[in-house]
């Protein structure tokens, strides 16, 4: 019988809706039983007349854990796909589960020998705000005092917004634009259904509130050599980092032979398109190919532009474009970097190469 304190909701969904336990095959186990004895859970029980484990109570299994599977000598352990888990953390309500559960449980968590955090909290007065699209805010920020100037930062980092409310976790969100001499940053914010920060940001904020932030911070910022070709790929607001690497870019080292990939569902989140356009008109080098899931492709593209109907990764694949000896610049969520990795390695892109940010990590 599967055991209650093993098969509790996980963040808040129920146990038994999540395809989550070990598969044996039986013909591959040599019957070992690291598998039964290693798990704590009371998964497994071991069958000793044929000498084969048995997955007895599968509920039991803990969502995410692949221990037996990375312990079995033969390999014949197998799980779903982690996309699974990853689809499960990547709704609102889960995210806001664990955010709470952190929350209420601070006090058992926190690790107390935590030295200060490096990074400075800054005051930023929200200047302006413009949604282009349904899904999408555009947030420009000055700072209050000239000690909250943002001058310095590389292009590419992000910064944390401190929410309002005591209770929440801090959320990133990537500059989108080079450094500039007032010290202001623009932030894309992509509206989340039933997510509390982008509900705050959309709903709550007006301009002239002050927002809290900290940073800037992160490591997806420039370090190619001169004279190096360069890609540029963005899953949606993803964009953000991108679009302040392209404008450093283009402001410093000109005709530096740039083209850029940008992923976004429909034809309706493509935020930037005249910013686009000005790249092509300062740069002849310079060349965009949208991706557009679904729906119709715009009736007007900046010049240099092209759009297709398709994922990102498969518009990369089909582009025709010699991204071998570029340095590779890949911006979005979690979800599109596997496909996206794998289209830029089979078009020649050393591995090496790539440089990652996945919002912020």
């Amino acid at each position: 019988m599967p055991d209650p304190k093993y098969t509790k909701p996980w963040h808040g969904v129920l146990r038994e809706a999540i395809e989550w336990h070990p598969t044996v095959d039986v013909n591959a186990c040599i019957g070992c039983g690291t598998c039964v004895t290693g798990c704590s859970r009371m998964v497994y029980r071991y069958d000793f007349d044929n000498r084969k484990p048995v997955v007895a109570d599968p509920l039991n299994c803990m969502v995410g854990c692949t221990t037996c599977a990375n312990t079995c000598p033969t390999h014949a352990i197998s799980f779903p796909s982690l996309d699974t888990v990853f689809q499960l953390e990547a709704r609102p309500e889960v995210r806001h589960a664990i955010e709470d559960d952190l929350v209420a449980r601070r006090d058992d968590l926190a690790w107390q020998d935590a030295v200060p955090h490096a990074d400075r909290i800054i005051n930023l007065k929200v200047a302006a705000m413009t949604q282009p699209g349904p899904h999408t805010l555009l947030l420009t920020l000055r700072p209050v005092s000239p000690a909250d100037a943002l001058c310095q930062f590389m292009a590419g980092q992000y910064l944390e917004l401190l929410p309002p409310q005591s209770g929440w976790l801090s959320r990133a969100y990537s500059i989108g634009n080079a450094p500039r001499d007032d010290g202001s940053v623009e932030l894309q914010v992509r509206r989340v259904a039933g997510g509390r920060m982008t509900e705050w940001l959309f709903d709550g904020v007006r301009v002239g509130d002050v927002i809290h932030a900290r940073g800037p911070q992160g490591h997806f910022t420039f370090r190619s050599e001169p004279g190096t070709p360069l890609a540029f790929i963005a899953g949606g607001t993803g964009f953000a980092p991108v679009k302040a690497m392209i404008e450093q870019r283009l402001r410093l080292d000109p005709q530096r032979n740039i083209v850029l990939f940008w992923g976004v569902a429909s034809a309706e989140d493509l935020y930037e398109l005249d910013e686009i356009g000005g790249w092509a008109a300062q740069d002849a080098t310079f060349r965009c190919t949208l991706a557009i899931e679904r729906g119709a492709l715009p009736s007007v593209l900046p010049a240099g532009t092209r759009a297709d109907v398709g994922r990102l990764s498969d518009v990369i694949h089909s582009s025709g474009e010699p991204l071998a000896g570029c340095d590779v610049y890949i911006a979005g969520p979690p979800v599109m970097m596997p496909d996206v990795l794998d289209a830029v390695t089979t078009l020649g892109v050393e591995r090496d190469r790539v440089v990652i940010d996945s919002f912020g990590v």
